[in-house]
């Protein structure tokens, strides 16, 4: 590599080899279950105005505040590479009149930003897969996204995940435990983190989530959310985890899992790996695999109707390290020349393979000897050679029976 050759970004990366199949196996997976739950695909701008952001996510938040890309186009509008999802479909919801659609099963993946430390499996240029349902007030939507999540967990052959489930209650028990918790956190305010005193007004429940230890020797005996619970909002919350229960999800109540943004209602969750699980050796610190919640507050602060919605979202790059390495798929079939006079043939040939929906490839340079070898040892299932017997065109087909057969079919 030459010393005028620019360096990739810090915290972007080039996937290639067995990192890019296990990044598209998460894709490929995630695409066939959303068609199972019957999630329609959705695709937003990478770019939004920023006020998209700061407006639903909260000018205080470290997202908004410390986090975001954001620039001035040459029209001197404020934009911003976008931070998550959420936002961007909730504009879209509301610009586009998707409420026609309600409720609205959606999905959608793709490239977020962040300016924020690169660490493991966390970079500035990251991707994620996500999916909404808006529209839905009822427990059941709840339970059909936490169901479409375990079991895609499941697909990709990921063990050793646990679903930590808490309720966040409704927007009466939420305000009650949040003026108990600053009434508790006060008293102790000067031995709090300093992130955590910054927090204590604006969201205090972010405190609960702390990994600072002078903020988690307070936080065992802070007020529980369980207290303030109304009585719709404790129904609620049984709704969903027997529905859970029969759908065959198991659940961890997590009473310390919070979602700090005051549009967050209900169900919050995350699933995080088992404590000595290869989940969580090959995670380190950051342990969350898929996280989200309902969020039936935010439609209004970008000046729609209040609307119900829940959702999660999980990074490609943390599932695909869980996935593992995946190799180069085999072909099904190789195309040998053996003699440069039927290229032409091999060429057909690869067509006719091809449209028939055979992954085909083509051995035609090096040493013409060599090439049968070559792609005997690729592991192909089949293998098609073209050579010349004097003036004569031969082929011949290394294949089980049943396989030849259809490949003297197609070919003819």
């Amino acid at each position: 590599m030459s010393k005028n050759t620019p360096k990739a970004i810090r915290g972007t990366q080039d996937i290639f080899g067995p990192e890019a199949e296990a990044f598209a196996f998460v894709i490929e997976t995630f695409e066939r279950v959303r068609r199972l739950y019957r999630f329609r695909r959705a695709e937003m701008p990478v770019f939004e105005k920023t006020e998209v952001f700061s407006r639903a996510i909260g000018e205080t938040t470290d997202v908004v505040s410390k986090e975001m890309y954001s620039f001035e186009d040459r029209g001197g509008d404020s934009l911003t590479l976008r931070p998550e999802f959420t936002a961007g479909i909730a504009r879209a919801y509301l610009f586009n009149g998707w409420q026609q659609h309600a409720p609205l099963k959606l999905a959608t993946h793709g490239p977020l930003f962040r300016y924020e430390r690169p660490q493991k499996g966390r970079y500035r240029q990251f991707h994620q897969i996500d999916a909404e349902i808006i529209g839905a007030a009822e427990p059941q939507a709840d339970v059909e996204l936490l169901a479409m999540a375990d079991q895609l967990l499941k697909e990709l052959g990921i063990e050793g995940v646990t679903l930590h489930l808490n309720t966040l209650g409704d927007a009466d028990s939420r305000e009650n435990w949040r003026a108990a918790l600053i009434e508790y956190f006060k008293a102790v305010e000067g031995e709090l983190s300093e992130d955590s005193q910054e927090r204590l007004e604006k969201n205090p429940l972010r405190i609960l989530d702390s990994k600072d230890r002078r903020d988690r020797q307070f936080v065992a005996d802070a007020p529980k959310i369980d207290d303030f619970l109304t009585d719709e909002a404790l129904a609620f919350f049984d709704s969903v985890t027997s529905g859970l229960d029969a759908a065959g999800v198991k659940w961890k109540r997590a009473e310390s899992l919070v979602r700090g943004l005051d549009y967050y209602r209900h169900t919050a969750f995350e699933f995080i790996p088992d404590e000595g699980s290869a989940a969580a050796d090959a995670l380190g610190a950051q342990s969350t695999v898929l996280g989200g919640g309902r969020y039936d507050g935010l439609m209004e602060s970008l000046g729609g109707a209040a609307t119900p919605a829940v959702g999660w979202a999980a990074g490609i790059e943390r599932l695909a390290m869980l996935v593992g390495e995946k190799g180069e798929p085999l072909a099904d079939v190789i195309v040998v020349v053996e003699n440069d006079e039927r290229m032409s043939d091999a060429i057909s040939a690869l067509g006719k393979l091809r449209a028939s929906g055979l992954s085909a490839d083509l051995f035609a340079t090096g040493s013409a000897r060599k090439r049968f070898d070559k792609a005997v040892k690729s592991g192909a299932r089949s293998i098609v050679a073209f050579d010349m017997r004097g003036d004569e065109p031969t082929s011949r087909i290394k294949a089980e029976d049943a396989d030849a057969a259809r490949l003297e079919a197609l070919l003819r």
